[in-house]
């Protein structure tokens, strides 16, 4: 790419040098040509930017020849729609021909789209005002729909008449939710009622869109809020959350109903994570105690129960996650978390240890990572109940600390972590290859767990030794 300066504007945004280049290489060619989208945006916020998009007056055919023969590479991602991408300088910049969309009979996706030469046709087709700027290095901000402004008052408001805007495309009202939590601005409430009204378009939406647009969501650490004021739109896109809302729990541990604890829990993940917590934390925060309503038993004093709910919740959590396409890196945690997060564990070796041999049964070599995602977890579910007994989330330090000295001191979780093989089983009993070899690591890594035995070679040899005449314990035959 030859130099390219980083262009600025009267109002202080600078372009990125490969986007600069991508401007004055269409402008050069006789075409007009606006950076878009997110950039000016987190730009005008003054926030962290990353990808850089261009629209254009150039139909994509034009544009490319252009960018071609300034030595740009090009890519045809989306020709249909208008789009390429120029790679400059190894860095990827979407250029986009100025469209407009014709009618959405799917409530979807658009039954065609037009090329237009007016950027301001383009900006108005997009969803909301603070996604419909552009802007230039020379001609500064292109802001027809009050973008600006709605991002000093904290406003997330839709693009004309919000109506129409969501009923054209459902997936608009996932973004308005996304767009709020991640900005951390309220909705413009015409926008709201029409997000509200619109939900149930969401079933015209694939499941894995919905997906995508909630993992996002829940990237923005503010998914307890949006929780709490954006049910129509969150029950319409996981229907199994819905259930937890005005659901009360009749317990001494509880003052809130299930979802306003849920809400609190996920609040209160980001606090002791320090707005850090991992995807899969986040899903077991929103999903821990959506099998609650299904568990729900009376005592003989009217004290509501919930047995088994932790497994309830992890296979509605399993059959939520698996629609929505989240990954299995991130179910497969989250799962063995929402399974655990009830489980009492005691201040002693060797309960702190049964938790992290099953954290490791359930996600196979995370267990020590999700140990303390298991800890911050059980904090803010403490957090989320009744003021009494909220004292929870302190004990935890001493179980995350016993836990601590267990990990760095080496505790064997499976079988291969000791000290010992199955050949050395099978040279100490004289025992062939076979399942009996298992039962004997098997045996003496419970036993380490109980305390009869230390974690050393030696050690282990000998009680393998004492033991092996006892069938029930090593099974030799």
């Amino acid at each position: 790419m030859p130099d390219a300066p980083r262009l600025r504007s009267p109002d202080g945004l600078a372009a990125p040098p490969e986007a600069g280049f991508v401007l004055r290489t269409l402008e050069d060619a006789g075409h007009s040509a606006w950076v878009v989208g997110g950039w000016v945006r987190d730009s005008l916020l003054g926030r962290p930017v990353h990808d850089v998009d261009v629209a254009t007056s150039a139909r994509w055919e034009d544009g490319t020849r252009a960018l071609r023969a300034a030595g740009i590479p090009v890519v045809e991602t989306g020709t249909a729609h208008g789009t390429v991408t120029a790679v400059v300088g190894g860095v990827p910049v979407e250029v986009t021909t100025y469209r407009v969309d014709g009618a959405y009979s799917d409530a979807r996706h658009p039954d065609a789209v037009r090329f237009v030469d007016s950027v301001d046709d383009d900006l108005a087709r997009r969803d909301l005002t603070v996604n419909a700027m552009a802007w230039h290095p020379g001609r500064g901000l292109r802001d027809p729909f009050g973008g600006r402004d709605d991002l000093a008052r904290g406003l997330v408001r839709a693009v004309g008449d919000p109506d129409a805007r969501m009923a054209e495309d459902a997936l608009r009202v996932l973004r308005a939710v996304r767009f709020s939590a991640r900005l951390g601005f309220s909705v413009e409430p015409a926008t709201q009622a029409a997000v509200d009204a619109h939900a149930l378009g969401l079933r015209h939406v694939s499941r894995e869109r919905i997906g995508s647009e909630l993992r996002a969501l829940l990237a923005t650490g503010r998914g307890g809020g949006a929780l709490r004021t954006q049910r129509p739109a969150l029950f319409c896109a996981v229907p199994e959350l819905a259930a937890m809302d005005g659901f009360p729990q009749r317990t001494p541990y509880h003052s809130m109903d299930v979802l306003g604890h849920v809400a609190r829990v996920m609040d209160y993940v980001e606090v002791y994570t320090g707005g850090t917590a991992t995807e899969h934390l986040r899903w077991a925060a929103l999903l821990h105690d959506v099998g609650k309503p299904d568990r729900l038993t009376y005592g003989p004093e009217g004290t509501a129960h919930f047995f088994g709910h932790p497994a309830r919740s992890r296979d509605i959590a399993r059959e939520v996650m698996a629609r929505l396409a989240v990954p299995r890196a991130v179910a497969v945690p989250a799962l063995a978390l929402v399974r655990l997060h009830d489980r009492p564990v005691a201040d002693d070796d060797r309960s702190v240890t049964s938790i992290l041999r099953d954290l490791d049964r359930l996600a196979p070599a995370m267990a020590p990572g999700l140990f303390f995602e298991l800890m911050a977890l059980k904090r803010a579910d403490a957090a989320g109940k009744a003021p009494a007994y909220r004292g929870y989330a302190v004990e935890v330090d001493a179980l995350e600390a016993r836990g601590r000295a267990l990990l760095t001191a080496g505790v064997p979780l499976r079988p291969s972590d000791l000290a010992v093989s199955g050949a050395d089983v099978m040279g100490a009993l004289g025992l062939p290859p076979g399942p009996a070899v298992g039962r004997a690591l098997r045996a003496a890594l419970d036993a380490v767990h109980r305390g009869e035995v230390g974690p050393g070679r030696d050690e282990l040899l000998r009680w393998i030794e004492e033991h092996g005449d006892d069938s029930s314990v090593c099974g030799k035959p």
